[in-house]
C-alpha cells in the first residue's frame, strides 16, 4: 500500500467504524489527519475516496495495524453471513460468496441486523419463545427481544472488547490505592468501608449456600462466600466499587448501544462492571508491559498480578488501547459437554453463534490432562491458521458431595502474531502442519472426519447400508442450492 500512494479506496463504513472504536468525533480525527471535517464526512458516506496516504497517516497517528483495518471486522461479519446463509432455509438461493463478502464490507449494519433476525428465527424454531409468542397473541404491545446474552456479546465485539473510560477509571483507582497486587483485597475492602460505608465479610458456606457474593443494601454489607479464592474475592470487591463509582461511565457506554430492553441492559451493566473489576486488578499499562516482556506467559502473569488463569486470559483479550495494543487474542470457556459459556475476541476468529466448537480443537482434551497446558496450531477450511493454548480450570470449589465445576479455557491468536508468545518458542510456525478443524460440524465440509457429530447443512446426506465409513455421515460433494 505504501508503494502506491495514489491508490483510491472507497471504504466509508470501515473508516467510520475505526473512528468510532477510537472514540473520536469527525472533527477530532480530521485534526489528527490534517484534513477537513467535511472531507471526513464525505469519506464515511463513500462520496470521496480515502487515499493510501490517509490510511498510512491514520495508522501512524493512532497505532493501527493496516492489516487489521483491512480484514478484522469484515472477516467476522463475513463468517456470520456465511453461517446464516448456509442454513437450509436459503438452499434455493444461489448467493455467491463474493456478494456476502461485499455485503459484510459495505453494509455492516445490515449484516448485524440479519444476524439478530436469524438468531430470533432460530430460537423461535427451537420452541424457546413459545410463551412469548402466546403473550404476543394476547398483547400486541409485547415485543420480541433476541437472546440477551448474544445481544451483549455483539455489543462487546462491536467495541473490540475495549472500553477506554473504564480503563482510565480503573487506573485512577489503582493510583489512589497505591498498593501491590497481594495487598489489593485489603485496600479495596478499606475503600468500600471508608468511601461507601460498605463492610466486607467472608461468610461460611452453610450461610451463603449456593451464593458466592451478595450485597446487602440495607445493612451495607458485602458478603462473600469462603469458597471464593483470593483472586476471586478481590474481583468481587472491585466489581462492587465499579458499580458504586463508575455508574455514570457505564450508563454512558450502554447509552451508545441504542435502545435496549431491561434484560440486556442489566446484563450489559453487569458485564461492564466485570470489565472494570478486571482492569482494576490488572491495570492496563503495567499489565500490557508485563505481557509483552513475559511473552504472554499466562501463569507468570497470574502470579504477578495475583489473578487466576481465566482472569488473565480474559484480560488479554482487552488489550486494544490505541498506541499500546497487545496481541489480538480470542478466548472461549467450554465445559466438558462442549457448551460454550464465554467467548471473546479482539481478532478475527470466526466463532459460531449457533453451535458448539470443533472436537478436534484440543481445548476439549484438557479435561483428560487437567494439569497440563496444551498448545496447538489449528487451520480452518478457508486456510486461516491460528495458534492456541488451552488449560482446564476449576472454579469455584464446591462442597462435597456436589460435583466440582470444571471448565476448559482456550486462548489463541492469528498465526502471524504467535511469534510473540513464549508458548511458540522453538516452533517453525510457517512449516508446522496445522490441525484441520471446522467452526462446528454443521458448517464444516471436511470429509472423513471420525469426530463428526452431524452432516454439514450445506451438503446432501448420503445413506448406504452396504458401506460403513470412518465418519458416521457421508455427504455429496456438491453444495445444495
Amino acid at each position: 500500500m505504501a508503494g502506491d500512494s495514489g491508490k483510491k479506496l472507497f471504504v466509508g463504513p470501515r473508516f467510520r467504524r475505526i473512528r468510532q472504536q477510537l472514540g473520536l468525533s469527525q472533527t477530532q480525527i480530521a485534526e489528527g489527519l490534517g484534513i477537513s471535517p467535511s472531507y471526513i464526512n464525505l469519506i464515511e458516506r463513500n462520496q470521496r475516496p480515502v487515499t493510501a496516504q490517509i490510511l498510512l497517516r491514520l495508522a501512524e497517528a493512532y497505532d493501527l495495524d493496516l492489516r487489521d483495518l483491512a480484514t478484522a471486522d469484515e472477516d467476522r461479519f463475513f463468517a456470520e453471513l456465511n453461517e446464516i446463509f448456509s442454513d437450509p432455509l436459503f438452499r434455493q438461493i444461489d448467493l455467491p460468496k463474493q456478494e456476502l463478502r461485499d455485503l459484510s464490507e459495505l453494509c455492516p449494519g445490515v449484516t448485524h441486523s440479519l444476524q439478530r433476525l436469524y438468531a430470533a428465527y432460530t430460537e423461535a424454531r427451537r420452541g424457546e419463545t413459545m410463551v412469548a409468542a402466546q403473550m404476543a397473541d394476547r398483547d400486541e404491545g409485547t415485543r420480541f427481544e433476541a437472546n440477551p446474552i448474544e445481544r451483549v456479546r455483539d455489543l462487546i465485539e462491536a467495541n473490540r472488547n475495549y472500553f477506554g473510560e473504564l480503563e482510565t477509571a480503573a487506573e485512577n483507582l489503582r493510583d489512589e490505592l497505591n498498593v501491590p497486587a497481594e495487598a489489593l483485597f485489603a485496600a479495596l475492602s478499606a475503600r468500600l468501608r471508608e468511601k461507601h460505608s460498605i463492610q466486607t465479610r467472608i461468610m461460611p458456606v452453610d450461610v451463603m449456600r449456593e451464593t458466592l457474593r451478595r450485597f446487602d443494601r440495607h445493612r451495607r454489607q458485602l458478603l462473600i462466600s469462603e469458597l471464593v479464592d483470593g483472586p476471586g474475592r478481590a474481583f468481587q470487591l472491585a466489581f462492587q466499587i465499579g458499580l458504586a463509582e463508575c455508574s455514570g461511565a457505564i450508563e454512558t457506554i450502554i447509552g451508545r448501544a441504542g435502545s435496549l430492553d431491561d434484560t440486556p441492559h442489566r446484563l450489559y451493566r453487569i458485564t461492564l462492571a466485570n470489565y472494570f473489576a478486571a482492569a482494576a486488578m490488572m491495570p492496563y499499562q503495567p499489565f500490557h508491559a508485563a505481557a509483552e516482556q513475559l511473552g504472554y506467559d499466562v501463569n507468570v502473569l497470574a502470579q504477578r498480578f495475583n489473578a487466576g488463569f481465566e482472569q488473565v486470559c480474559h484480560r488479554l483479550t482487552t488489550l486494544q488501547r490505541p498506541n499500546a495494543r497487545g496481541v489480538p487474542f480470542f478466548m472461549l470457556r467450554v465445559d466438558n459437554a462442549g457448551n460454550v459459556s464465554k467467548r471473546f475476541s479482539s481478532g478475527t476468529f470466526p466463532f459460531s453463534k449457533f453451535g458448539g466448537t470443533c472436537p478436534l480443537w484440543n481445548v476439549h482434551s484438557t479435561f483428560d490432562t487437567p494439569d497440563r497446558l496444551l498448545k496447538q496450531i489449528i487451520e480452518l477450511p478457508d486456510g486461516a491458521r491460528y495458534f492456541s493454548i488451552a488449560q482446564m480450570v476449576r472454579r469455584p470449589v464446591a462442597p462435597h458431595p456436589q460435583p466440582q465445576p470444571r471448565f476448559a479455557i482456550g486462548l489463541g491468536c492469528e498465526i502471524r502474531h504467535a511469534a510473540k508468545l513464549v508458548y511458540a518458542s522453538g516452533l517453525d510456525l510457517e512449516k508446522t502442519e496445522g490441525t484441520p478443524i471446522g467452526v462446528n460440524c454443521r458448517l464444516c465440509e471436511r470429509e472423513n472426519c471420525s469426530q463428526r457429530a452431524e452432516p454439514p447443512i450445506t451438503r446432501t446426506l448420503i445413506l448406504d447400508e452396504n458401506t460403513r465409513r470412518v465418519s458416521s455421515f457421508a455427504f455429496s460433494n456438491a453444495r445444495e442450492l
